[in-house]
């Protein structure tokens, strides 16, 4: 039965990489990155969960006649700041999955 406890080690050590991967998860959930435009006249804040908590819009920038303006650069920097969460993401749990080839992961 030499073959049954290597198996219980690498159950061991898979339950060990679940552990951690949730703690990354928790750890990035808790993260919060900010995507601007226009020069920061625009920014907008998700967290880690790709959740928006906040929008700032500077004064100058709102013109009732050029309202398109205005929504290009709200969307502008929420896709900014998805894709620094999706970076920092990558980043975090790509950790995990060095070495294997793994498609539509990370």
């Amino acid at each position: 039965m030499r073959g049954m406890g290597n198996m219980q080690n690498m159950m061991k050590q898979m339950q060990k990489m679940q552990k951690k991967m949730a703690d990354a998860q928790e750890e990035l959930a808790e993260k919060r990155m900010e995507g601007s435009a226009g020069g920061g006249m625009v920014a907008v804040t998700i967290t880690g969960n790709k959740e928006i908590v906040e929008v700032k819009i500077k004064p100058e920038v709102v013109d009732p006649d050029d309202i398109e303006m205005l929504e290009d650069l709200v969307l502008a920097a929420t896709n900014d700041a998805l894709k620094k969460i999706d970076e920092l993401t990558a980043q975090t749990m790509g950790q995990f999955t060095k070495g294997l080839n793994l498609p539509g992961m990370f």
